[in-house]
């Protein structure tokens, strides 16, 4: 007998069961296959109808150019920066807005060229026999799928299906600007011939044979018109960035579905990068060279004027002897003094024109060399340099650059270079200022001795002067033109190609397959497994004898298998199955709880259980049989009064039983009744009473219990729920034993708490747990073969039908269990 006060209630334990969780994980493998074949096949599916992505890629350095011209003698003089200022500048731009959409005209990208996929469109630029040339001040369908399909090597049938559509869009290219087309018909369709213009109130181009296409008769393309912008702003997306170890150098990379069109887009944008660079290169060249085409057409008609007045006033007349007596000397050394004064004066008239432009304007990009006017002051000519770069570039960011921080620092840049300028302005005018007063003196001097000289001579050396001056004048303008114009013809582009983009195979981005079905791996056995973990989370079911020994104190008698029979005969009818030796098993056990309780004459055992279902009826069925099968005088008394089960298998009548005799009608012979099996009779309950309680509790019962211990070795007691009911409460006094049935998957947990409740108090004594209903499945998280009981094994080896030896992965299962 267990003592109830060494007896620890658990209601729960905390302690998760990982074993029998893996267990149970590979008891639902047809779910994980199930899992995984789904997510495959939709990882399957999903590569299949990705469009494969290419990445090209090109390489650029950027070099500081020298001019190999320009040399310490060259009068004009060009500052271009150094190489580490222009890199990030290339990258910016590159990236810009303005620099991609000047591309994207250029190629004409916002022009789709697809092909039927089996699965979609795809990109076919490149690979169509043809191109179309659009007129762009005229509107072109938007973002409509137009059907080009070839019927002879000179025609194609253009057509377009507008489905239900009223209204669609139309796009001019010219100036982005979008109009509506009223749709006249559901589908339009026509042929025309190739290089015949298409003038349409919804469509206007002309589609061109490329000269090396063949065999395209019969075969369908698409164009389709998109959006500009959108266009723009896709490429925008360039990866541009400059090398960690060699910063000079550049990479652009792209990624797309076409090589063709990322392979052109790669050069192209750097083609018109390098040409807008080197257009900023020459800009100072060519702002000097417009100023002094602009002096030169003014002075054109002035030294035409001077000679002509030269020509006439030595019409007739001795030109040495005008020259003699010191005139020709006097000339010389005027017009000397003359020329010098000139160039004082044009300095002073640049550098207050300079002066003036600094103060008024804010684009400074169409300002001349200093040295146009003979300034040769290096800090002058680097200012100015540096701020007409610097507003060229700030002029291209306007554009494309919305970050108002950094035109501030533009801002800030210019300003400072401006204000540097100005004062060395300020103080190349003084200098200048004081050589024009020298010069000034020395022209007085030399006018006070031509005053000597004869009226006609004086004025001859007046005349002579003025052409000598403007034809001075006039070389050196023709001079200084002709150098700029050699430094803008020599001049070189500071990007250069290291590596043009190129289709040389492979360039396989994407879509990632690998990835795809490792995700599908991971997330097919993934979804199973989280499902799997929250049934046995949210199970409150007992599955396993470990639960049970979690809950309670009390021992497990023995481990019954599920029902083999159509009937609760099971013993009976398959006395030599494992569930057959299970029940021989459990008798083993209680004959060893018997006799440690030296108990001698009849034994009166009680089966009762939680609620109903769970198997109580069955398990009495089956341990009468096998003691009455040891030839033991057995009888099964059917206490079940409010539910009576217990005569149907035996195919006796429940006419009378246990309640007649309990009200007095019937004895104990007239209530026993006699079943097919050996050594085993039945009491059925009888009708049903009202009153089932106080009859079980009144005298008669305990009579009925005498009378019976005096026929029979073994009394089986089948009550009611202990669970439900107090009637099983009732009868435990009679009993040596009790059995209190749990049927796997079926009692809940928390029905244990109510049988150590009442194992606490002493209302049941001598119990056992037996359990019923136990499959040898993985997914309850145990294995077969448990050896439960007092002191025989309860639960091993046995008789059997057949032993089947298992295989494959069951075998491995097996394996594991042990």
């Amino acid at each position: 007998m267990l003592d109830t006060k060494d007896f620890n209630f658990f209601e729960s334990q905390n302690s998760f069961d990982f074993k029998g969780f893996l267990l149970k994980i590979l008891s639902y493998w047809k779910w994980f296959v199930l899992s995984l074949a789904i997510t495959f096949f939709i990882a399957y599916n999903v590569n299949i109808r990705k469009e494969k992505i290419y990445g090209m890629e090109s390489l650029i350095v950027v070099e500081d150019q020298n001019n190999p011209l320009f040399t310490s003698n060259t009068s004009l003089i060009f500052n271009w920066g150094g190489t580490s200022d222009k890199v990030q500048t290339i990258i910016t731009a590159l990236k810009s807005r303005s620099h991609n959409e000047i591309v994207v005209d250029k190629l004409q990208y916002y022009i789709k060229y697809l092909k039927q996929g089996e699965y979609f469109f795809q990109d076919a630029y490149g690979e169509t026999p043809f191109v179309v040339e659009i007129d762009k001040t005229k509107g072109q369908l938007f973002g409509q799928l137009i059907k080009i399909k070839f019927v002879s090597p000179t025609q194609y049938e253009l057509s377009v299906d507008f489905d239900e559509a009223t209204t669609m869009s139309l796009m001019h290219y010219s100036d982005l600007s979008v109009s509506e087309y009223n749709v006249r018909e559901k589908q339009f369709k026509k042929v025309f011939k190739i290089n015949e213009s298409v003038e349409l109130p919804f469509l206007n181009l002309k589609l061109l044979i490329k000269p090396n296409a063949i065999e395209y008769v019969n075969s369908e393309y698409f164009i389709r018109f998109d959006d500009f912008n959108q266009t723009v702003a896709a490429y925008k997306g360039i990866d541009v960035s400059a090398d960690a170890k060699a910063l000079s150098v550049v990479r652009l990379q792209l990624e797309g579905s076409n090589k063709n069109r990322l392979v052109e887009y790669l050069n192209s944008t750097v083609d018109v990068l390098r040409k807008n660079e080197l257009a900023s290169k020459n800009l100072f060249a060519i702002n000097t060279i417009r100023f002094i085409d602009s002096t030169l057409v003014q002075m054109e008609d002035q030294i035409k004027d001077a000679e002509g007045e030269l020509r006439e006033f030595r019409k007739g007349k001795n030109i040495y002897e005008l020259e003699e007596g010191g005139g020709g000397i006097l000339t010389e050394k005027l017009s000397t003094y003359d020329i010098e004064k000139d160039a004082i004066s044009r300095k002073i008239a640049y550098l207050n024109l300079l002066k003036s432009y600094l103060e008024k304007s804010t684009d400074y990009s169409k300002l001349p060399a200093p040295t146009v006017a003979g300034i040769e002051d290096p800090n002058i000519i680097t200012n100015v340099s540096k701020l007409i770069g610097l507003s060229a570039e700030r002029s291209r960011m306007a554009y494309t650059v919305k970050n108002k921080d950094m035109f501030s620092d533009f801002d800030r840049e210019m300003a400072a270079v401006k204000s540097v300028l100005l004062e060395n302005i300020s103080s190349s005018k003084s200098a200048l200022s004081i050589d024009l007063s020298i010069v000034n003196k020395n022209i007085g001097i030399a006018e006070g001795q031509a005053s000597l000289l004869p009226e006609q001579k004086q004025e001859h050396l007046k005349i002579t002067r003025k052409y000598n001056l403007k034809d001075k004048i006039y070389s050196t303008f023709l001079e200084k033109r002709s150098e700029a114009e050699i430094v803008k013809a020599s001049n070189i582009s500071d990007i250069n190609f290291l590596d043009r983009a190129k289709d040389v195979g492979g360039g396989l981005r994407g879509p990632k397959t690998s990835v795809n079905y490792i995700l599908a791996a991971l997330l097919g056995f993934l979804i199973p497994l989280i499902i799997v973990f929250i049934i046995t989370l949210l199970d409150n079911n007992i599955n396993s004898v470990e639960d049970i020994q979690k809950l309670t104190k009390i021992p497990v008698i023995g481990v019954i298998g599920k029902k083999n029979t159509d009937n609760n005969l099971s013993v009976f009818e398959k006395p030599k199955s494992p569930l057959a030796e299970s029940f021989r098993a459990i008798r083993s056990s209680l004959q060893f709880l018997y006799k440690k309780q030296q108990k001698e004459g009849a034994k009166i055992l009680m089966l009762t259980s939680s609620v109903s279902g769970e198997g109580k009826t069955f398990c009495s069925i089956n341990l009468a049989t096998v003691f009455a099968l040891s030839e033991k005088k057995t009888v099964i008394v059917g206490l079940d009064l409010r539910k009576p089960r217990i005569f149907g298998d035996f195919n006796i009548d429940n006419i009378t039983g246990v309640v007649n005799y309990l009200i007095g009608q019937k004895t104990i012979d007239e209530v026993v009744q006699k079943t097919h099996i050996p050594f085993l009779d039945v009491i059925p309950s009888g009708p049903i009473p009202p009153n089932p309680a106080e009859l079980l509790m009144g005298e008669a019962m305990a009579e009925m219990i005498e009378e019976l211990k005096q026929k029979y070795d073994y009394i089986i007691l089948d009550t009611p729920p202990v669970g439900l009911v107090s009637d099983a409460l009732e009868l435990a006094h009679f009993c040596d034993a009790t059995l209190y049935v749990t049927r796997q998957s079926f009692t809940k947990k928390g029905m244990l708490s109510v049988v150590n409740e009442k194992h606490k108090r002493g209302e049941l004594h001598n119990i056992s747990i037996l359990f019923n209903g136990f499959q040898n499945k993985a997914k309850y998280g145990y294995g077969y073969g448990y050896g439960y009981g007092y002191g025989y094994g309860a639960y091993g080896e046995g008789y059997h039908d057949d032993k089947v030896e298992p295989k494959g992965w069951r075998k491995i299962l097996e394996k594991f269990k042990k």
